[in-house]
C-alpha cells in the first residue's frame, strides 16, 4: 500500500500528500488571482494619471471593483489556506483532517470568485470593493462573495480540525510552534471577519433580489468594516508569521522572547478588529466616547503588538547572526545577510514598508482630526497599498521562493530574475504608495475617475502638484507590475519547467537562491535568550524618530488646513 506521506529530503518533514496537493492547487490558484488583479490594478493607475487617463468611466470602475475584490481578498485568501495547511499539516507532522472538506472550501471559494469576478467584469456591479448601499449589484455578485467565504470558513474548520488530531496524536511537545500559532491567530480573525460578513451580506443579497425593502447604510458601512477591515487583519497576522518563518529557515533564528511574541499575536485577536473602524470616525451618527476609545486606546495596543513583531524579528535574525561571529559594528549582521536571496530580501523589505508606510501612516489615519482631511482622498489606498501590497504581498512572494524547491520540488528558473524582482516590486509598490498618500494631502478623491473633473457642470482642477503626484504613481505603478510580471513568470515557470529535483544529481540539488533550510527552528521552541542587538536597536529609534516627525507634520498640515493660530 502506497504510503499517505513523503519524507521532505531537504527539511525532514513528513508531509501528508492530501495535504500537499491541497496547499499546492490554493497556492496556484493565488497567483492566477494576483497576476489578474496586478494587471486590473495597473489600468486602474494608467487611468489616474491624466496625461494618460486610459479607460472610460465605466471600464473604470468595472476595474477599480475587480481590482479590489481580487487583490484584497482572493488571492490573499487562496495564499492563506495554503499557509494554514502548511502551517498545521506540515510543520506538526500530522495528517491533513477532512481532505474532504477541505476540498469544497477550494471549489466553493474557486466558484465564487468566478461568480463576483465574472459578474463584475459584465458591467453589472461596478460597486467597488465596499459595495456601499444604497449602491446595488448584480445578486450574483453578493453570491459570489457568500460563497468565496463560506469555502474559506470550510478551510479555518480543517485547520483547527488538524490541531485537535495533532494534540490528540501527540506529533509535537509542548505548545504548537509560534508560525502555527501566528496561523492560528490569522484563522480566529478569520472566522470573525467571515461572520461579520454573513450578517451583512446576506440581508444585502435579500435586499438586491427584492425580499428586503430597506438596507439602513450606516448599520451597512459599520458591520462590513468589521469583515472588510478585519479581513485585512488576517493577512497581516498571516505574513507576520511567515516572518517568524523565514527567520528560522535561513537564520535559524529564535524569537528574542517567545511568550512576548505569542502575546502579541494575542494583542491582534483582541483589539486589531476593533481598531481598524477608522473609516468610520467621520461618521456623525457614531458616539464621540466610542471614536475615543477606538483611536486613543484600542489603536494603541493594536499598534503595540506590530511594534513587537517588528522588533523581534529583526533583532531574532541579529542574534543569530552574531552568533554566527558578524559582530563588527552596528550592521555586519545585516550586512552580511543573503540579500541575493528573493526570501531574505523580499521578507525584510516587507518588514520595513510595512512598519513604514503601513504602520507609521495607519496610525496617523487613525486619530479622528487628521482622519477628518483625508478619509475618502487617496491617502486612504496609499496607506492599505503600504500594508497590503507591500507587506502582505512580498512576504508572500518570499515565501513562496522556498515552497517551490522544498514543496513542489522544482528548480527555481531565471534566478537573476529572482533575485532582483523583490527590490522591483517593492520600490515600485513603496512609490506608489507615497505618490498615493501625497496625492490625498492634496485632496484628491478616493475613487473619482478623472481628476480634472472635465465633465463637470463647474470647472475644476487640482493644482499642477497633484497632477505630478498622479504621474509619479503611474510610473511607480508601472515598476511594481514589472516586478509582479517577474514574480509571476519565475514562479509559474519553475512550476512547468523547472528540474525536477528529486531527479536531479546531488550537486544540483540546492542552486540558488534556494536556501539552506534550517526548519527545525520553526518547530522548536525557546526564545534566543540574552541577545545583545545593539543594530535592531538603532533601527528602533530610527523608526519612532520617522515616526515622531511624520505625526507631527500631518498635525502642522492639520492646524494649516484650520487656520489655527
Amino acid at each position: 500500500m502506497t504510503s499517505p506521506y513523503r519524507i521532505c529530503p531537504d527539511t525532514g518533514f513528513k508531509v501528508d500528500l492530501a495535504g500537499e496537493k491541497l496547499i499546492k492547487w490554493n497556492a496556484v490558484t493565488s497567483i492566477i488571482f494576483l497576476a489578474i488583479g496586478g494587471l486590473l490594478g495597473f489600468l486602474v493607475a494608467l487611468t489616474r494619471w491624466p496625461e494618460i487617463h486610459l479607460l472610460d468611466a465605466d471600464t473604470f470602475y468595472m476595474a477599480l471593483t475587480a481590482h479590489g475584490i481580487v487583490i484584497l481578498l482572493v488571492w490573499l485568501i487562496y495564499f492563506e489556506m495554503a499557509l494554514l495547511y502548511f502551517a498545521s499539516s506540515i510543520l506538526l507532522n500530522v495528517r491533513l483532517a477532512l481532505p474532504k472538506l477541505a476540498w469544497l472550501g477550494y471549489w466553493l471559494m474557486t466558484i465564487g470568485a468566478l461568480l463576483t469576478v465574472v459578474i463584475v467584469l459584465q458591467g453589472e456591479s461596478n460597486v467597488m470593493f465596499t459595495s456601499y448601499v444604497p449602491m446595488q449589484a448584480d445578486p450574483l455578485f453578493y453570491v459570489g462573495i457568500i460563497l468565496f467565504a463560506v469555502g474559506a470558513l470550510c478551510g479555518c474548520a480543517v485547520f483547527f480540525a488538524t490541531l485537535v488530531i495533532a494534540k490528540a496524536e501527540k506529533t509535537y511537545e509542548g505548545s504548537i510552534p509560534l508560525v502555527t500559532f501566528g496561523a492560528m491567530t490569522a484563522a480566529i480573525i478569520a472566522v470573525f471577519t467571515i461572520a461579520s460578513g454573513a450578517v451583512i451580506l446576506i440581508p444585502t443579497f435579500l435586499w438586491s433580489v427584492g425580499l428586503i425593502a430597506y438596507i439602513d447604510p450606516l448599520m451597512y458601512k459599520v458591520i462590513w468594516w468589521a469583515m472588510g477591515h478585519s479581513s485585512q487583519q488576517i493577512n497581516v497576522a498571516a505574513h507576520i508569521a511567515v516572518w517568524y518563518a523565514i527567520a528560522a529557515i535561513l537564520f535559524g533564528a529564535k524569537p528574542l522572547s517567545e511568550k512576548v511574541s505569542r502575546f502579541a499575536f494575542l494583542m491582534y485577536i483582541l483589539f486589531l478588529q476593533l481598531a481598524s473602524a477608522h473609516h468610520l470616525l467621520v461618521e456623525p451618527a457614531l458616539s464621540s466616547e466610542w471614536k475615543i476609545v477606538n483611536t486613543s486606546y484600542l489603536l494603541y495596543l493594536a499598534v503595540m503588538a506590530s511594534m513587537i513583531h517588528g522588533l523581534t524579528v529583526p533583532g531574532s535574525i541579529e542574534a543569530a547572526q552574531r552568533k554566527k561571529g558578524f559582530t563588527n559594528g552596528l550592521f555586519e549582521w545585516l550586512r552580511k545577510a543573503p540579500w541575493s536571496n528573493p526570501v531574505f530580501s523580499g521578507m525584510f523589505i516587507s518588514l520595513v514598508l510595512f512598519g513604514v508606510l503601513g504602520g507609521i501612516t495607519g496610525v496617523i489615519m487613525g486619530q479622528e482630526q487628521v482622519n477628518i482631511i483625508v478619509h475618502n482622498t487617496l491617502y486612504v489606498p496609499g496607506h492599505f497599498h503600504g500594508t497590503v501590497a507591500a507587506g502582505t504581498t512580498l512576504a508572500f512572494m518570499a515565501i513562496t521562493y522556498w515552497l517551490v524547491p522544498v514543496l513542489f520540488r522544482r528548480e527555481l528558473i531565471l534566478p537573476g530574475w529572482a533575485k532582483w524582482q523583490p527590490y522591483f516590486f517593492g520600490l515600485g509598490v513603496g512609490g506608489l504608495s507615497l505618490a498615493l498618500m501625497g496625492a490625498g494631502t492634496l485632496g484628491i478623491s478616493r475613487r473619482h475617475w478623472d481628476i480634472t473633473y472635465a465633465d463637470a457642470a463647474i470647472k475644476f482642477d487640482h493644482p499642477a502638484l497633484a497632477h505630478l503626484m498622479m504621474g509619479i504613481n503611474g510610473v511607480f505603478a508601472t515598476i511594481a507590475t514589472i516586478g509582479g510580471v517577474m514574480f509571476v513568470v519565475v514562479i509559474v515557470g519553475s512550476l512547468l519547467w523547472g528540474k525536477n529535483r528529486d531527479e536531479a544529481p546531488v550537486a544540483e540539488a540546492a542552486p540558488e537562491p534556494t536556501p539552506a533550510a534550517t526548519p527545525s527552528a520553526m518547530t522548536a521552541h525557546g526564545s534566543a535568550g540574552v541577545a545583545e542587538v545593539p543594530g535592531t536597536f538603532t533601527l528602533a529609534l530610527i523608526f519612532l524618530a520617522v515616526f515622531v516627525l511624520y505625526f507631527f507634520v500631518n498635525w502642522k498640515f492639520l492646524a494649516s488646513t484650520w487656520g489655527l493660530s
